[in-house]
């Protein structure tokens, strides 16, 4: 039998007015255009990314392997891992922190969203 979905998991960072982060819960619709024209891989952690910090740029983080605890500024915390797209667009404020839980290495894509183009996000309560 054929497993179909219309939709993966997602998680969406974002900026409060007041400087702190959050994040929603949702989803992102599949077979659909997205607004980007360029992506690349990491294996690596730069030494910036090992502290708070908001996002560089609205973009959509794809994880190939590892499961990343993220932590935004009221102390909640959700799971990343393999088949869960995070969309990472606390870029302004003091953003959010993350670290491996499981292994060492996390492989993953950042894919850049274009500016004010839509991120299609689906939250969980819609």
């Amino acid at each position: 039998m054929e497993n179909r979905s219309e939709s993966v998991p997602a998680f969406r960072l974002l900026s409060n007015p007041d400087g702190t982060s959050r994040f929603e819960k949702g989803r992102l619709p599949t077979l659909k255009s997205m607004n980007t024209t360029t992506f690349w891989i990491s294996t690596i952690t730069e030494e910036w990314e090992k502290n708070t910090h908001p996002a560089p740029r609205r973009q959509y983080v794809v994880t190939v392997k590892g499961n990343i605890l993220f932590k935004v500024s009221d102390g909640s915390t959700f799971l990343i891992e393999p088949g869960i797209i995070l969309i990472a667009e606390d870029t302004d404020g003091v953003g959010h922190s993350w670290e491996i839980i499981e292994g060492d290495q996390w492989e993953r894509l950042y894919i850049p969203i274009e500016e004010e183009a839509d991120d299609f996000f689906i939250p969980e309560y819609e």
